[in-house]
């Protein structure tokens, strides 16, 4: 019984340690199952925390266009020569100029050429006549002045004398008279001649009072008018021989007037020379000889020793761009690849002008100019004859 009794004691306590066993194990299961748990989950949070990075970008591209240095000139006629004529054309297309190199000549310039001469002997006969001002009178006209003075000075001189003679003469005369009239006067009184008599005797004394009055009176009219004569000549002679100086200015004025419409008229010349801006080359002629200058002028000029990519960089990319940075240029017209550096950057935004050929590319795009000076040398003669080409930039960053 006792036995009995003690039987179930003894197996359960034989039945503990299967369980304590169990219950490890499962416990063990349970915590790795949560570590796994737990790791898992960690990992899927750090996928998740971890941003996807987005491709460095490299370079900005766009599409341009070849240009000399400063751009393509446009050479014409000058605005107050419109609707001029070519008359002599010195160039050709492709030739090399230098600054100030006559390109063309237009058909006005015989017109002003003449222009110009009559100018300039303009100016050599007011400088004759300054000249002759400031000079005075010839030494001829003076001596011939000084002549003329002499001459009436000699003429009054005869002329005084000859009529004092004559007046000496006729008071001579008058004296003999009045001695020979007395003496009948004193016979008539005493009556040994009659008065018809005395009266004869009487009228020669008149006749030569009056003679000797009008004498008189002829050489004070001729002294008068000779000493005036002689007055005028010496005036004559002192205006011929001064030297006024508003008659210098007068003439000086008209010097200076001449050589202003000297220059005026070269200038007018000048307009008839169509000169090269600078050192170019001759890309291409729109007015051939004889032909009246269009809209389009007479030629267009390029410096092609140093050229330029304009590329249009979209607004949207542009504040990645700056000056020194280094740029490729390709095209289909050649095989090389072109290098060149960022020289200038545009300030306005404008439309797209260079467009890609696919047909599904989009046309309505805001750019910016960008300009990138190419490496010298660049290709050659070819390339210097590409200007306008359309070409594909890349600009690194």
């Amino acid at each position: 019984m006792v036995q009995k009794e003690r039987h179930p004691a003894i197996k359960a306590v034989g039945q503990w340690p299967i369980v304590l066993a169990g219950a490890m194990v499962l416990a063990t299961g349970a915590v790795s199952v949560y570590s796994l748990s737990k790791t898992w989950l960690a990992s899927q949070n750090a996928k998740v925390a971890i941003p996807k990075t987005a491709p460095a970008i490299v370079k900005v591209t766009g599409l341009g266009r070849l240009e000399p240095q400063g751009e393509v000139i446009h050479l014409s006629a000058p605005s107050a020569l419109e609707a001029s004529r070519v008359t002599q054309l010195m160039v050709q297309e492709g030739d090399k100029v230098r600054k100030g190199q006559v390109v063309a000549i237009l058909d006005s310039y015989e017109t002003r050429l003449s222009a110009l001469n009559q100018a300039k002997e303009d100016v050599k006969l007011t400088q004759a006549q300054l000249a002759k001002v400031k000079a005075g009178a010839q030494a001829g006209d003076i001596a011939a002045q000084k002549a003329a003075i002499a001459r009436l000075e000699a003429q009054l001189r005869g002329e005084v004398a000859a009529q004092q003679a004559t007046i000496a003469r006729l008071q001579a005369q008058l004296s003999n008279a009045q001695v020979e009239h007395r003496r009948y006067q004193d016979l008539y009184t005493e009556g040994a001649v009659s008065a018809s008599m005395n009266d004869t005797k009487r009228l020669p004394v008149d006749t030569y009072q009056k003679q000797i009055e009008e004498a008189k009176a002829t050489l004070t009219r001729t002294v008068e008018t000779l000493q005036k004569q002689i007055q005028e000549g010496k005036s004559t002679l002192s205006r011929i021989m001064e030297v006024r100086p508003v008659d210098v200015q007068v003439a000086q004025a008209q010097v200076d007037k001449a050589i202003a419409a000297v220059a005026n008229a070269q200038a007018q010349l000048n307009l008839t020379y169509v000169r090269a801006p600078k050192d170019s080359q001759i890309l291409k002629i729109h007015s051939r000889l004889g032909e009246i200058v269009g809209e389009k002028g007479i030629a267009d000029l390029g410096q092609t020793d140093q050229m330029y990519a304009v590329a249009e960089i979209y607004e949207t990319d542009i504040g990645k761009v700056h000056k020194g940075q280094r740029a490729t240029i390709t095209s289909d017209a050649f095989a090389e690849k072109l290098q060149g550096t960022v020289d200038h950057i545009g300030l306005q935004v404008k439309k797209q002008t260079s467009f890609n050929p696919n047909p599904l590319a989009d046309t309505d795009q805001k750019v910016v100019e960008v300009k990138v000076r190419l490496d010298r040398p660049v290709g050659g003669k070819k390339l210097t004859t590409l200007t306008n080409l359309q070409v594909r930039v890349a600009i690194h960053l």
